[in-house]
């Protein structure tokens, strides 16, 4: 029972140390690059951006991660 506890409270803390790297580093380069084929559009007052070369591949990405825990 505790080694169930101890391995779950480990994987969770290792989640948050992941999760705590990826705002670190979101905060200092920003969310996501901007990739050859976002559309961005710029106005006088008007700022329009698209991602969809990044939401493109985050969908491929996300789709093996997802895949690969389902299997199991």
């Amino acid at each position: 029972m505790l080694y169930e506890i101890g391995k779950i409270l480990t994987i969770i803390g290792i989640l948050i140390f992941i999760i705590g790297i990826l705002f670190f580093l979101m905060g200092k380069y920003g969310f996501l690059p901007r990739l050859p084929g976002d559309i961005l559009i710029k106005r006088e007052n008007f700022i329009f951006y698209f991602p969809i070369a990044t939401s493109i591949i985050l969908s491929i990405l996300l789709t093996i991660v997802f895949n690969l825990f389902r299997r199991r």
